[in-house]
C-alpha cells in the first residue's frame, strides 16, 4: 500500500500541525528529525545502488550503464521531498515521539 504524498509543498495551517505536541516549536524539532532520516536512509540506498556502477569499464558499457546511472538519479529526483514525506506521516499519526522529562523534580 502506498502513501499518497504531495510532491510538491502545500499550504498547512499551523495550529493544526501544533496540536498534536502543543507546540509548534516541539513539531518542528519532530519533522526534522524524522526528515533526516529519511534523507539519509535515500542517500544509502541510492550510493548503494550507484555503487555497482564502480570500477573499470570499457568505452561502450560506460555510454550503457551511464544511461541506467540517470535513471536512478531521475527515480530519486521524482521521489517526494523527505520534508514532506515527515508531514505526511506526522498527520497520519504514524511518527513515534516522546518528550524528555527534566530532573529538576522538587
Amino acid at each position: 500500500m502506498e502513501k499518497k504524498i504531495p510532491v510538491n509543498t502545500i499550504t498547512r495551517d499551523i495550529k493544526d500541525l501544533a496540536a498534536p505536541t502543543g507546540n509548534i516549536y516541539e513539531t518542528v524539532v519532530i519533522l526534522a528529525k524524522r526528515a533526516n532520516q529519511i534523507a539519509l536512509a535515500e542517500k544509502k540506498e541510492l550510493a548503494k545502488k550507484l555503487e555497482d556502477f564502480r570500477g573499470e569499464r570499457d568505452t561502450m558499457d560506460e555510454v550503457f550503464e551511464n544511461k541506467e546511472q540517470i535513471e536512478i538519479s531521475k527515480y530519486y529526483e521524482r521521489q517526494p521531498k523527505p520534508d514532506l514525506v515527515a508531514i505526511a506521516e506526522f498527520e497520519a499519526g504514524e511518527l513515534y515521539y516522546r518528550v524528555a522529562q527534566e530532573d529538576g523534580a522538587v
